[in-house]
């Protein structure tokens, strides 16, 4: 009897062994592995380089570093594990502190902050001509995507995240399309295999595959890699000191262009002051401001499909909420990578780490974010100039 429950045992575990070695479960193997994304990921993923073209250094403020983080916020820096932050005010480094061996050089994963960059690429290849508009439809580059309910599905779809298509973001299962999409190693048969289910236009519904999928518009309608591209209209015009590496699904692959770009930062936070300056770098248009201003705006007609109220918080894949009165328009990642602009303040703040809350505010923004605009802000008045009256 024994021998017997031996051998059904043995033979489970062989059936289960050669079920994850067939082709299409390379990305459970993977996740086996690597069991949960972390912002060294690049380590092991393929790259691409996006390169810096015409590195410049960002100049120091008369004041850096002269401050430090409030008492109050510093629990939630170590609790999160933060390993990089940095204000930049008024075009120059007002502070920045590293932790956990992190430097300036220090690459980082971004996360979903690569879909903010994604939606600047999109806005570059408008301004080219390479795309005629954001209501042009996706069936222009990809024929399959006919739309649903008699309604095209359109790039503006796409930007705002309410394309409507059957696609589950779920980061806890060993088996969700989103960890398909992070282990896979062709993410574009992933993409462009996924389904319309429902009107688009209606509900703001989140979902990394739409990312993807811009991506592969862009590529298609500029003839270049993503990395490529990126590199020309935004990298290197924004004098990036640093190469940066976007991360592939397999060698020389397709970049996980929802997530996947990896640098330091200091560059960084170049989006946030492009952000700032409405797509603007020392008076050059790198995308027009039209198309920042809509990107930076919320589409308030759609509904949010989780919260079942006005979309209040997302644009053309840029994040906006309301702290203390000032209005920031902001990147964001799962593991709480940030790029915050503060135009009142005409200041740029990223915070990089391990970890994020689990709690959100009625703005529907993670709780944490408090505490990274609540130093800023500490900082920045500490370091104001104080104006008396005469």
């Amino acid at each position: 009897m024994k021998r017997n429950a031996s051998l059904i045992f043995l033979i489970l575990v062989v059936l289960v062994v050669a079920w994850l070695f067939l082709p299409d479960n390379y990305y459970i193997r993977q996740a086996l592995i690597h069991r949960h994304p972390t912002i060294n990921d690049h380590t092991f993923f393929d790259n691409r380089i996006v390169e810096a073209g015409a590195p410049k250094s960002w100049e120091l403020a008369g004041n850096y570093n002269t401050g430090s983080i409030p008492e109050p916020y510093r629990a939630t820096f170590e609790e999160l594990s933060t390993v990089a932050y940095i204000i930049i005010k008024d075009n120059t480094i007002l502070f920045e502190k590293y932790w956990d061996d992190y430097y300036q050089s220090s690459l980082s994963g971004s996360f979903s902050v690569a879909k903010s960059i994604v939606s600047l690429a999109i806005g570059c290849a408008l301004d080219e001509g390479c795309i005629l508009s954001t209501e042009q439809p996706v069936s222009d580059f990809f024929p399959q995507f006919t739309g649903y309910g008699g309604k095209p599905l359109t790039l503006h779809h796409l930007l705002t995240m309410s394309a409507g298509l059957d696609f589950n973001e779920g980061y806890s299962s060993l088996f969700s399309p989103t960890t398909r999409l992070y282990y896979g190693k062709d993410v574009a048969r992933q993409t462009l295999e996924v389904k319309e289910v429902e009107e688009p236009g209606v509900y703001f519904d989140y979902q990394s595959i739409v990312t993807q999928l811009l991506a592969l518009i862009l590529e298609k309608a500029t003839g270049e890699s993503l990395s490529s591209y990126v590199s020309r209209k935004l990298w290197t015009p924004m004098n990036a000191e640093e190469d940066a590496l976007w991360s592939l699904d397999a060698p020389e692959g397709t970049e996980k262009a929802y997530c996947c770009f990896n640098t330091n930062v200091r560059d960084f936070a170049r989006f946030g002051q492009l952000m700032l300056n409405n797509g603007a770098w020392e008076g050059r248009q790198l995308v027009s401001r039209t198309y920042m201003e809509k990107a930076l705006q919320p589409d308030t007609t759609l509904i949010h499909k989780t919260y079942n109220d006005r979309n209040e918080q997302y644009g053309y894949q840029f994040w906006r909420l309301i702290y203390e009165g000032l209005t920031v328009n902001y990147m964001r990642g799962i593991l709480e990578q940030y790029v915050f602009a503060i135009p009142e303040k005409n200041a740029v703040v990223v915070r990089l780490g391990h970890q994020r809350s689990n709690t959100y505010t009625p703005q529907h923004y993670p709780e944490d974010i408090d505490t990274w605009l609540g130093a800023a802000l500490e900082i920045i008045n500490a370091d104001s100039p104080v104006n008396f009256p005469e």
